[in-house]
This record gives structure tokens, sequence and C-alpha cells, in this order.
């Protein structure tokens, strides 16, 4: 059989070529093929070396840990600028003013243009201070606040006639009225300290006709006709109205729930004289319930809240959830004198204790 001559001209030189790559030079014959297809039909498996090898792998573990990082970097990125979106878009914003019968105006909310996004913002920075400090655990519904969910900002409350002015707290069982069993040690204080605060009363009231200067410790009125003393504003104690009030301040200083450390809490006296009214409003928060204790109720006061009429009992406390729509009178006769009323603010029970630590925080009283 044929054989095809190297170039050098020794015969033997091309079989021993045909060890070399396909597509080498040479010259093969027909017995050679069953070889060659053999051997093409080999899989070609490239050696790596191991350092290139190496540094492939090192390559990839860098690439996909920096990878990694770039993504929990934009997700911490996106949730910032979210809370932020959300507050700027009125989810904690300053809304209408959030007085109810006692304490200020809401925080933030003075009523003027321009004030709220200066208020959102404060909220949201001290919130996200709170979570770098603590943690977000637990914080949900505080997060989802600040964020505009459902309440001022992300739609209307409960029908409507739940819009509190500053916070709302999504997830809260919303009633108008409050049972009795949800602040059940509190109340009881309160009811059984009553003849010490109405003592109190006395010995800080005056004929409230208007004709002479306000006394110490006594307040501008809300609205003609009615009148408070407080105790605890906004968070803060008031010590010479405490002083006056020794009764009430060693009840206040009992109680479990109260909001003394928040600019939400008050804690006070409030008068409403014979013919004065105060009109439709809705407090600041849902997260509080205000705890009123009947002190002299002459007849013809009401009181309505989200609709539903209640009246007060002397000696006896009423727990309302002042972010309804609310309104007040007094349609008695000027012979049946004031009717007084202590008024102290006290958690939702149903606001857990993270979520009131982190509240506090982030609505701590003004130093």
């Amino acid at each position: 059989m044929w054989r095809g001559n190297s170039p050098g001209g020794n015969p033997g030189a091309a079989t021993e070529e045909t060890g070399g790559e396909l597509g080498g030079q040479g010259n093969w014959g027909l017995e050679d093929a069953p070889g060659l297809l053999a051997r093409a039909s080999l899989p070609i498996m490239p050696v790596w070396p191991s350092p290139l090898a190496s540094s492939a792998l090192t390559l990839l573990l860098g690439a996909l840990t920096s990878l990694f990082l770039w993504y929990c970097y934009r997700l911490g990125s996106q949730d910032t600028q979210a809370l932020g979106a959300g507050s700027q878009a009125g989810g904690v914003g300053g809304g209408p003013r959030g007085c109810s019968e006692t304490g200020r105006p809401s925080p933030g909310s003075s009523g003027e243009p321009g004030d709220g996004p200066r208020a959102e913002g404060l909220v949201s920075r001290r919130l996200r201070a709170y979570a770098r400090r603590y943690s977000w655990a637990g914080m949900g519904r505080v997060r989802r606040a600040a964020q505009g969910g459902p309440g001022p900002g992300g739609g209307p409350g409960v029908l409507g006639i739940q819009r509190p002015g500053l916070l709302f707290l999504p997830d809260l069982p919303s009633a108008p009225f409050v049972p009795r069993d949800a602040q059940r040690h509190d109340v009881e204080l309160l009811e059984s300290s009553f003849p010490a605060i109405l003592r109190d009363f006395g010995a800080v009231s005056w004929d409230f006709s208007g004709t002479t200067p306000l006394p110490r410790g006594w307040s501008p009125p809300l609205a003609p006709g009615c009148y408070q003393l407080l105790l605890y504003q906004a968070g803060r104690c008031q010590p010479s109205n405490c002083r006056r009030c020794p009764g009430a301040y060693r009840a206040l200083r009992g109680l479990r729930s109260f909001m003394s450390a928040n600019t939400f809490g008050n804690a006070g006296f409030s008068v409403l004289l014979p013919g004065a009214r105060l009109e439709g409003r809705c407090g600041p928060t849902n997260a509080r319930v205000r705890c009123h204790l009947g002190l002299k109720i002459p007849p013809g006061c009401e009181l309505v809240v989200g609709g539903e009429p209640q009246c007060w009992a002397e000696g006896h406390c009423l727990l309302v959830d002042d972010s309804f729509l609310h309104t007040v009178a007094h349609n008695g006769s000027p012979e049946d004198g004031p009717r007084v009323v202590f008024i102290v603010d006290l958690w939702h029970p149903n606001v857990a204790g993270a979520e009131r630590q982190a509240l506090d925080f982030v609505f701590a009283p003004d130093p």
C-alpha cells in the first residue's frame, strides 16, 4: 500500500508525524483512516495550569462578593429614600390643629403653611437615628406610619371620621370609646383617687368669670369658656402645678401607661362653662387613649366621639380615642356651674413596648 514520503525522504517519518496534532502537514494512506477517526473522536480536554485556575477562581469570588455588597447598599439606599419620601408625602406631616380638650396643639402643626414638611423631616430623622442606635425590630407599624400608610396622607381612617393630625399608627383596633378593661389598673387607680383629685381642684379653682386675670397655673382658654390647668403639658412636668395638686400628682406617678415622656402626653384639669362648646376636631395621634375622670358633671353636658354620644359620671373614668372627630358641649344653664374633668393621656393598649420606646424617642419633649 502506498505511503506518503516525508519531506526528508524517510519513509517512516510519515508514520511518526501522525502522532502530531490533527491538521499537521503530511500525507496518510487509507489504512491510517481508522486510527485517525478514533483519535478525532476523543474529547478535547485542555489542561489548565494550576496557577491560572486559582487566579480565575479568586477573580470569580471577588466579583460575586462585590455584587453582593452592591446589592445590600442599594437595598439600604432605597429603604432610606422610601422612608424620607413617605414622610414628605404627608404620612407624618402636621395636619390641622390637633388640639383636643387638654394640651397644646399637635407637635409640629402650628397651622401655618409650610410647617408640615419641616415636622415630617424631623420625625424621619429621629426615627432613623433610633434605628441606628437600637434596631428596626418590632418597628413595622412605626415605619409604615412614617411612610404614609392608611390615615393622613394615605387615605381617611375608619369611615373618614378618624383623622389624627400627626401620627397614624396602622392596624390598631379603632373605636371611639375604649373598654375600661383595656386599662383596668390605671382606671381603678384614678377612680380610687377621685376624692384627693377633687380636693386638689378645689384648691386651685376660681370663679372662671373672666372678669379677673387668670390665676397662676391656668392656661389661656382654648375657646370661650374652656379653661385648663396642666400638671403635664406635651410630655413635660409642670412642677409648680404638681406641687399645688399633690393628690393628682401622686395618682399620675402610680399609673402604668401614662405618656409622661412624649409630646402627645398631657394631664390636668379641664373646665367647660355653661354654654361653651368645642366644635369637631381630631387629636394628633391614634397611639394614645384619653382617660376622662369626671369630677363635676352638671346636667346638659355631652361628649360625641365618632358620632357616638356619651356623658361623664362623677368618680368614673371614660376612655376616649380622640383621634376620632369629637365635639364637647355644656348645654346646661349658668346656675349649673362648670363641667370639670381630670384628663390623662394613656398609651393605646395595643401599642407594643418596643413601639412605645421608639415613639418616646421620636416625640421626646424639647429639652
